[in-house]
């Protein structure tokens, strides 16, 4: 998310709202839990669609959770599991028609037990990453590795694979530290039409629960590997990115908790150099991460417009002066660490693992009629954006961002609306078991731009964007990350899953009527069709393949002719392109396959 800057002192102030109103309930009914409709936290899902269902079940235990899933199972009934603060971006959460049930976890957020002997814990599936943290805590144990928003809860986090960064032990997906899981999912009439498996790592399925999307049933609790509590002590260094494809896989083996903030326009790398520390060191710093805290309504509206103005003017200087003030105010206020928890007295901020590993602020707040809010909420006019993110392996990481540089060079300031939402977050993680989890130890590039209101608006320099996406896609078979991204990213994505025949096996066994499926998610998983989109402007929102889809972009002009491949598939999403890359020997284009199709 960006971080929230008064444009008109000029200065980098960062604002400091100390409360809001909490998030409202994304699941809203007309007639007490009737009649619903179901979005994600930020308002809307990528294709635009409403999601509507006939009722949704709050259960608080895993007998009322038995029961409901039964009864649903008896009426071969679809059913969705919907969590607290829904972050996920995708239709994961939709089920298919309106006659539908949503089941939150919202009420299932006790945690259960703390094994200080064994280091575990156990939580129920709507326990939030922030409970966690400070059950935990107060045990002086610790989750290693973390998603670095709090707001999430662990049964989400789990199903989507959700990650911190870290190249070392088992890697930075909470779910590989996963030991235990019950699951409840639809049974026959000999099982009184809900089944409980518990599962332990070493299982036959376990593999297959540990990332599931949701579609083998509902978590009702899970135990995790703890370890003793530890200092960490962090810097962030800024260098040139001349050198980036060449450090970043050092970089990474070298710092446990290492990250890389990139901003290609600006030719900036941003290096988190995190480490664990003695238990005695001294220090008690905490993470208070900027863009997670609250924000003035009306400081996010002026932004907000600020931005809408320079997409409509193409005033691409305008952004970068903004990204450039944005950038100081986030390195002068140290990302939003402080060495006591108050002020920021210099590197390296040294403080326990528990305070510094995750943050979200903005989540804890009094009631103060939206003065304040986060910044993507809704309900104000502020952050309205997309998300890009996808692993690519780290034997070829180099070459991808090789590649993005190339385009940097060809237009300079194409990535300064990026780095308006804090530039390229680049997070480490290692090839897992779970059967839908990471194949091989990558680097997640995690982007976050501007979105228009009007889906068919073209963004300001949205060839490059989607340029850098269908690199990483179809040139160096990037795994998206299954709670972000559009639906062009999950295209054909379940061939790219070595176990994907493993992991059906077991959906077909837990929920053979597919009552936790949806469209959508069959069609992610290869059971139907495919999950791109044919209708106008549809490349505009990541929905479509522009080389096999006439609809391609809104305005006369601006199509793909039925049946032609172009060789620079972004004329295709704009209609305009300043240059056509796949024409220069060096990028390959003999090899590069786009949407199928060698070009």
């Amino acid at each position: 998310m960006r971080c929230q800057v008064d444009r008109g002192i000029g200065l980098g102030f960062v604002n400091f709202a100390p409360s809001l109103r909490p998030p409202e309930d994304h699941i809203k009914c007309s007639s007490k839990n009737r009649d619903c409709t179901i979005t994600n936290s930020y308002g809307i899902f990528p294709d635009r669609s409403t999601c509507r269902a006939a009722e949704v079940a709050y259960p608080s235990t895993e007998e009322e959770l038995i029961s409901i899933v039964a009864k649903a199972t008896e009426n071969k009934r679809k059913m969705k599991v919907a969590t607290r603060y829904s972050h996920s971006i995708p239709k994961l959460v939709c089920p298919d028609g309106e006659d539908g049930l949503l089941i939150s976890t919202k009420y299932l957020n006790h945690v259960l037990k703390i094994d200080a002997e064994a280091k575990t814990i156990t939580v129920e599936s709507g326990v939030t990453l922030k409970q966690l943290i400070n059950e935990a805590a107060k045990a002086e144990l610790v989750l290693p590795y973390a998603p670095y928003w709090w707001g999430l809860t662990i049964g989400g986090l789990l199903s989507t694979g959700a990650h911190g960064s870290t190249l070392r032990d088992k890697g930075s997906a909470v779910h590989d530290y996963l030991t235990e899981l019950r699951i409840i999912s639809p049974g026959g009439a000999e099982d009184g039409y809900a089944r409980v498996r518990e599962l332990k790592d070493g299982d036959q399925d376990f593999n297959a629960a540990k990332v599931s999307l949701g579609v083998l049933g509902v978590i009702s609790q899970v135990t995790l590997k703890l370890q003793p509590m530890f200092k960490r002590s962090i810097t962030y260094l800024t260098k040139n990115d001349s050198d980036l494809g060449d450090m970043v896989t050092s970089f990474g083996n070298e710092h446990e908790f290492a990250d890389i903030t990139w901003y290609p326009s600006q030719r900036k790398a941003v290096y988190r150099i995190d480490d664990r520390d003695y238990t005695n060191a001294h220090g008690n710093g905490l993470y208070d991460f900027t863009p997670f805290r609250a924000t003035a309504s009306v400081e996010l509206g002026i932004i907000r417009t600020t931005e809408e103005v320079q997409e409509s003017l193409s005033d691409a200087a305008g952004k970068c002066l903004g990204a450039e003030t944005v950038i100081l105010a986030l390195e002068t206020t140290a990302y939003g660490l402080t060495n006591n928890g108050i002020l920021f007295t210099g590197y390296p901020v040294i403080g326990y693992h528990n305070r510094l590993q995750a943050s979200g602020a903005c989540l804890d707040s009094h009631d103060n009629e939206l003065i304040t809010a986060c910044a993507w909420d809704p309900r104000v006019k502020g952050e309205f954006f997309h998300q890009s993110t996808f692993s690519v392996g780290l034997s070829v990481a180099k070459s991808f961002i090789q590649d993005v540089q190339k385009l940097i060079e060809l237009e300079p300031k194409a990535m300064c609306g990026v780095e308006l939402y804090n530039g390229i977050l680049m997070r480490y993680v290692k090839a897992s078991s779970a059967y839908l989890g990471k194949q091989e130890d990558a680097i997640d590039f995690d982007i976050t731009y501007y979105r228009s209101k009007d889906p068919l608006t073209p963004r300001l320099f949205e060839d490059i964007l989607e340029e850098v996406e269908q690199l990483a896609l179809f040139k160096y078979g990037a795994l998206p990350h299954w709670g972000k991204n559009r639906n062009i990213a999950f295209d054909g994505v379940i061939y790219k899953y070595k176990n994907a025949k493993k992991f059906l096996k077991v959906k077909k066994v837990y929920d053979p009527f597919g009552l936790f499926s949806s469209e959508w998610t069959d069609q992610v998983l290869g059971l139907k069709n495919n999950v791109t989109i044919d209708k106008e402007g549809c490349a505009l929102e990541g929905l479509c393949i522009c080389s096999q889809d006439s609809h391609c972009a809104p305005k006369k002009g601006y199509y793909c002719s039925p049946g032609k491949v172009y060789k620079d598939a972004r004329v295709c999403a704009r209609g305009t392109s300043k240059m056509n890359i796949c024409e220069e020997e060096q990028w390959g284009c003999q090899d590069f396959t786009f949407g199928g199709i060698k070009i």
